[in-house]
C-alpha cells in the first residue's frame, strides 16, 4: 500500500481546450455567422441526441405517454401498480451498489421509516408556521445540530443557518448573500468570487443569477486548491473565497486553514463547500483519518454548506446552510413590507416548502445519532481505501490526488472514457471527470455491502481487458466526453448540453 500522498499524473501542459477564453467565444460568433457552419453543428446536436434517446425514454414502447389530461381519471390501484413496477426496475443498480453516490444509504428499513415520517408530514409547508408548528422546531433543531457537528461549540461566535433545497440552493443563498453584504457595507457593485477550478459547478450558477464575476483559479498538482494563488487573485472587489471539503471531482480537501487566514485578513467571506463532506469529515477525524481543519473551528471561516440529503441520509432535497453571526445570515432573507397580499418573508428561495422533507431529515438525523454517523463513516472509508488500494496496483490506472471516499482515476495508456462506456455496459453508473480526463466513484454504503467492492474491481479489470483487445470500438458516451474534454469552445459544448435537456423534458413517443 501506498502511503498516504497525491498520485502523480501526467497531464499536458498544452492542449486545444486551453484556448483563450475571449479568443473562443471570438471564434464562436464568427463561426455562428458563417453559411452552413450552424446547419452543420446543429446535425451533430441532433445525432448525438438521437443516440441517447433511448436511455432517456427507455418506456416510451411499453407505457402509455400523456401530452394532454386524460379525458377520465385512471384507476389508483393501475397507476400504484405500474409505479411500482417502474420502481422495481429502477432499485436495483442503486440497491446491489452499481451507482457512484446519488444513493447514500438505501438501507430498507431505513427507507421504510423516512417514507412513514413523510407521509405523516406530506401536507406540512413551513410557509405557513402557524399551521404547523412542529416545522420551525424541526428545522431550527437539524440547523442546531449540523452546526454542532461542524465546530459550533468550539467558537465563541454564534453559528446560525436554514434548511435548503440541497447543495446548490446552500451555495446559491450563501453567495447572493456575500454579493447583498459587500454591496450594503462596501459598495460594491463588480463583486467577485475567487474560486478553484474544481469547485461545485453550482458556484458558477450562482455567478450567473446574481451578476458575480467568477475568477477561476488553476488548482496544484494534488488536485488541492492554491491558496497562494487565490491570495494572488483578490481584490477591492473580492467578496468571498471558496473552498472545497472535499471537490466533487477528485475527493480533495483544500487547504482550507490557509484560506481562511487569507480571508479572515482581507475581511472577506470564506466559503466551505463541505455538500459531500460535512457529514463524514467530522467522524472521519475522530477515527484517526489525516483531516486538516476545515469547519468553524478556524475563525476566517465564515459560511458552509453541508448536504443532509447525501451522507446525512435524509430523503433528497434537503441541504443546511450555516453562517457566521445572523448579521450575514439576514443577507440570504427575502421580505416585503409593502405588498397588497400582506407582510410577506421567506428565509430560503422557495416560497411554500415541502415540510415533511425537514421532517424526513429531523428524524434521520435523531434516528442515526453520533455513534451511526460514526459507524457509517467508518465502514465507508474502509471499502474506500481498499478501492483506492486495488487501483493504485492496477497498471493501466493512476489515482488522482490524496481522495479517502471520492476515488477518481486516470489512465496514461487507455481512453479512461471507453474504460468508463464498458463500466456502464456492464451496469455500473460512474461519473466521468474532464481536465484530465478521469472517472470517480463516490463510496458509499451501498458500497460497503459485502462483496460490492469485489465486484466492482473486477468489473473493472474486465473493463480496461475489453477496451485493450477492442482499440477500434466505438459507441457509448466516450465521443461526448472527448469532445467536452478537448472543444476550445464551451459554447457549443454548452449548446449540445441544453439539446439534452430539451430531450429530457420531451414526451417519449
Amino acid at each position: 500500500m501506498k502511503a498516504w500522498g497525491p498520485s502523480p499524473v501526467k497531464q499536458p501542459t498544452t492542449t486545444i481546450s486551453s484556448l483563450n477564453p475571449t479568443v473562443a467565444k471570438a471564434l464562436e460568433r464568427v463561426l455562428n455567422k458563417i453559411p452552413g457552419a450552424r446547419q452543420r453543428l446543429e446535425r451533430k446536436y441532433a445525432e448525438v441526441v438521437a443516440t441517447l434517446d433511448d436511455d432517456v425514454h427507455p418506456y416510451k414502447h411499453e407505457l402509455p405517454a400523456y401530452t394532454r389530461l386524460p379525458s377520465a381519471g385512471r384507476p389508483r390501484a393501475d397507476l400504484l401498480a405500474e409505479m411500482e413496477a417502474l420502481h422495481l426496475r429502477e432499485s436495483a443498480r442503486w440497491r446491489d451498489g452499481f451507482v457512484s453516490g446519488a444513493v447514500y444509504n438505501g438501507d430498507p428499513s431505513h427507507i421504510d421509516f423516512l417514507n412513514r415520517v413523510y407521509a405523516l408530514n406530506s401536507q406540512s409547508n413551513p410557509l405557513h408556521f402557524d399551521l404547523w408548528p412542529s416545522g420551525v422546531k424541526y428545522e431550527a433543531e437539524i440547523v442546531a445540530m449540523t452546526a454542532h457537528m461542524l465546530g459550533a461549540s468550539r467558537t465563541a461566535d454564534p453559528i446560525v443557518g436554514t434548511v435548503s433545497s440541497g447543495g446548490t440552493e446552500s451555495i446559491l443563498l450563501a453567495m447572493r448573500a456575500y454579493r447583498d453584504q459587500a454591496r450594503a457595507l462596501r459598495n460594491v457593485t463588480k463583486p467577485e468570487i475567487v474560486i478553484p477550478t474544481t469547485a461545485h459547478a453550482a458556484f458558477d450558477k450562482a455567478a450567473q443569477y446574481f451578476n458575480i464575476n467568477l475568477v477561476r483559479v488553476p488548482v496544484a498538482p494534488d488536485f488541492r486548491g492554491d491558496a497562494a494563488a487565490m491570495t494572488a487573485a483578490i481584490n477591492r472587489n473580492t467578496i468571498a473565497l471558496v473552498g472545497s471539503a472535499p471537490s466533487f471531482p477528485h475527493g480533495a480537501i483544500d487547504p482550507i486553514a490557509a484560506l481562511a487566514t487569507v480571508a479572515h485578513a482581507h475581511k472577506i467571506g470564506l466559503h466551505v463547500d463541505a455538500c459531500l463532506g460535512g457529514f463524514v469529515l467530522p467522524w472521519a477525524e475522530e477515527l484517526g483519518y489525516p483531516v486538516p481543519a476545515f469547519d468553524f473551528r478556524l475563525p476566517g471561516v465564515t459560511s458552509m454548506s453541508a448536504d443532509t440529503h447525501k451522507y446525512g441520509y435524509a430523503a433528497k432535497g434537503s441541504s443546511v446552510i450555516l453562517y457566521r453571526g445572523e448579521e450575514l445570515r439576514r443577507y440570504q432573507y427575502y421580505t416585503v413590507a409593502d405588498w397588497p397580499g400582506g407582510l410577506y418573508f421567506s428565509p430560503t428561495f422557495a416560497g411554500s416548502r415541502p415540510g415533511a422533507l425537514s421532517a424526513t431529515c429531523w428524524a434521520a438525523l435523531v434516528s442515526m445519532g453520533e455513534q451511526g454517523y460514526r459507524d457509517a463513516t467508518s465502514r465507508i472509508l474502509a471499502t474506500a481505501q481498499l478501492i483506492r488500494r486495488w487501483i493504485e496496483q492496477t497498471p493501466d490506472l493512476v489515482v488522482l490526488g490524496d481522495p479517502l471516499f471520492v476515488i477518481a482515476f486516470a489512465s496514461p495508456t487507455l481512453d479512461i472514457y471507453r474504460v468508463l462506456d464498458q463500466m456502464t455496459r456492464s451496469g455500473w453508473s460512474l461519473n466521468g471527470l474532464h481536465h484530465p480526463p478521469a472517472v470517480h466513484l463516490c463510496v458509499t454504503l451501498r458500497h460497503a455491502a459485502p462483496g460490492v467492492a469485489q465486484r466492482f474491481m473486477d468489473d473493472l479489470h474486465a473493463a480496461i481487458a475489453h477496451v485493450k483487445a477492442h482499440p477500434a470500438e466505438k459507441g457509448g458516451m466516450a465521443p461526448v466526453y472527448g469532445m467536452a474534454a478537448t472543444m476550445p469552445l464551451h459554447g457549443v459544448v454548452n449548446e449540445l448540453l441544453k439539446r439534452v435537456i430539451d430531450l429530457m423534458y420531451k414526451v417519449g413517443e
